[in-house]
């Protein structure tokens, strides 16, 4: 049973937490990311819970489908953003926030029905404890939907602190051995083999996995944005993993 009391007003958020930038309400990738997971939200259940929920931009798509709206975040600031904006759509009531502290997600044990969770593993300090603590949460045959950057998108998503450059956005860095790419990137990245290997190993079944089409929000000649939008990025999904900045997986915790 889910408590009102777990709402944020914790603090001492852990300094070696290197939290990503939450995207805003109407930016694309968010309303993609809704499109591609609707059909899987399931048509029972009472609880949902946003992993790394940011401001609650992304979380707050999600409000009209299930009676209890969670989301978690190690940033107080973000989440007060969140229930702010819950308030403003009359829907404060429903949506807990809730400070988690990089250890153990503080919700019982099979609690939540449906998990959703973007773009924050690789910013995790322990990615096992984190998958661990998800399935630990979700009821048996629950559904969490995690996208994780693409190695084989041309650039590397969150930049890297190379030597000499002061560009940290240097084309197929990603791609290099891991052990180069990990010492310089400011996250982790992963292939579709690594992410489902991770999720299987604590303790989930892989239903789906997709490559999820740049949006090419960093291109900011308008011209140039529209006409790669409307040929090579179209759609929400695609089939080479170089037009992919994420990979998007469905699974069912055993």
């Amino acid at each position: 049973m889910i408590e009102k009391s777990v709402m944020a007003d914790l603090s001492n958020i852990p300094a070696n937490l290197a939290p990503g930038k939450p995207a805003g309400e109407g930016d694309r990738i968010i309303l993609r990311r809704h499109r591609l997971v609707a059909g899987y939200v399931p048509a029972y259940g009472d609880v949902f819970l946003d992993f790394g929920c940011g401001n609650g931009a992304q979380t707050l798509l999600f409000e009209k489908d299930f009676p209890i709206v969670i989301g978690v975040d190690i940033g107080i600031g973000h989440l007060r953003e969140l229930k702010k904006e819950a308030a403003k759509r009359g829907a404060g009531e429903k949506v807990l926030a809730i400070c988690y502290d990089g250890g153990r997600i503080p919700l019982p044990d099979s609690s939540v029905d449906y998990s959703v969770s973007f773009e924050v593993l690789e910013h995790v300090k322990d990615e096992a404890q984190a998958l661990k603590e998800l399935a630990r949460v979700l009821k048996p045959g629950g559904s969490l939907a995690i996208s994780v950057p693409n190695r084989w998108w041309v650039f590397e998503t969150h930049g890297a602190d190379l030597p000499l450059l002061r560009w940290n956005r240097v084309p197929f860095f990603s791609w290099l051995p891991k052990k180069i790419h990990d010492r310089y990137a400011r996250a982790r990245i992963y292939t579709k083999k690594e992410i489902e290997r991770k999720l299987r190993g604590a303790g989930f079944d892989i239903e789906r996995k997709i490559y999820v089409t740049a949006p090419m929000d960093v291109v900011k000649w308008r011209a140039l944005q529209r006409f790669l939008r409307s040929t090579l990025f179209r759609g929400d999904q695609c089939r080479l993993p170089v037009f992919s900045t994420a990979i998007l997986v469905i699974a069912k915790k055993r």
